[in-house]
């Protein structure tokens, strides 16, 4: 049965945390529910759940008003930030628990518990209590509770995000397995654009309590309708500059000047906003289309086995992703190098008019 927020909102006091979100949620399908902090995901996904009821707007499952219906009375399951199992229980008896409660018999809950361990890779842990279980483990135990009730909505909310890189990396990638094998309608948050890259599905985008634009994810992030979208959906955020365009030539602040080829041929005359991908700007000339800025270092930050190095130029400040570990001094002179074939645009609204093709957007 597919899931529809009807202009569904929520205020707190004087204090709005959503405002009229309308979504359709369609069973065996997965959707990443993307923003920043405190952009309404969670809020949202216990809306879903009849965990809190909205202040305005309804809930529909299949078509009924379950808007005050209590979250016993729905088949739902949630899955924590935090590893949220039972103390006392053994793995065993923490995924068998919900399955003990809706009364199935003993032989049918032995075979969906040690079913789901199994997809889990804890089939050796079941006689475990949690406290002897690692991090990574007890957030798969609480997995395999949630999943085991076959519920018909399953909600995720950052379930990933206390677990080191590496067992991130494994779970995400048996998560969207397990996903696919089900009808049940999972929606997954997240704060980080390339953890919904990697979920795929579609995806929701939120920030401040609203909704900004849906789609299958890999489209939004290629084609973000606007510059807020595109803000959230790249990491660092995209790196935007107000230019003046006139006779096919854009002009941005400290007299750079970008000829307007390609898909940026057809902007006309007038105010515009551009926006590149931190990746897609260089510290070295990549093709004879680039464009040289010179910039000043503000600061540089080492993240794993890249760089994100902070400049400023003409009034305007920009985030450079390299690759490596570089080191730069305060203040230092740094030339950067733009392909315009990766900028995109957007009119005075901050609506989308031009975008890269595809194939540009690969690194």
């Amino acid at each position: 049965m597919s899931l529809v927020l009807d202009m569904v909102g929520k205020t707190v006091g004087e204090e709005m945390h959503l405002e009229d979100i309308s979504l359709t949620l369609e069973p065996g399908r997965l959707y990443v529910l993307l923003g920043p902090t405190l952009a309404g995901k969670t809020t949202l996904m216990r809306i879903m759940a009849g965990l809190e009821r909205p202040t305005g707007g309804r809930v529909l499952e299949g078509g009924i008003d379950v808007t005050r219906v209590s979250v016993r009375k729905r088949s739902v399951a949630m899955v924590y930030q935090q590893f949220v199992n039972y103390p006392p229980l053994t793995v065993y008896e923490n995924i068998a628990s919900p399955l003990r409660i809706a009364g199935l018999p003993r032989p049918e809950i032995d075979r969906r518990v040690r079913e789901m361990a199994r997809m889990l890779h804890i089939e050796e842990l079941l006689d475990r209590l949690p406290a002897q279980l690692s991090g990574g483990q007890q957030q798969r135990c609480a997995i395999a509770r949630a999943l085991v009730k076959q519920a018909r909505l399953l909600l995720l909310d950052e379930p990933l995000v206390n677990l080191d890189f590496k067992l991130r990396e494994e779970l995400r990638v048996e998560l969207r397995d397990l996903f696919a094998r089900q009808e049940t309608t999972v929606v997954y948050a997240t704060t980080e654009p390339l953890e919904a890259l990697m979920m795929g599905g579609e995806v929701i985008v939120l920030d401040q309590g609203r909704l900004l634009q849906t789609g299958p994810t890999a489209e939004v992030y290629h084609r973000p309708g606007t510059t807020a979208v595109a803000r959230v959906f790249s990491d660092p955020p995209m790196n935007l500059v107000r230019v003046a365009v006139r006779n096919g030539v854009a002009v941005a602040p400290g007299g750079l000047h970008v000829p307007l080829r390609a898909h940026l041929a057809h902007l006309p005359d007038g105010r515009h906003t551009f926006g590149v991908r931190a990746a897609h700007l260089s510290t070295r000339r990549r093709g004879e289309e680039d464009l040289e800025i010179p910039t000043e270092v503000t600061l540089a930050e080492v993240s794993g086995s890249e760089t994100f190095v902070h400049v400023h130029h003409g009034g305007v400040d920009w985030v450079v992703q390299e690759e490596g570990v570089h080191e730069y001094a305060l203040g230092e002179p740094l030339r950067i190098y733009l392909d315009p074939a990766h900028l995109y645009a957007f009119d005075h609204l901050g609506v989308l008019e031009a975008a890269p093709a595809v194939a540009t957007e690969r690194r």
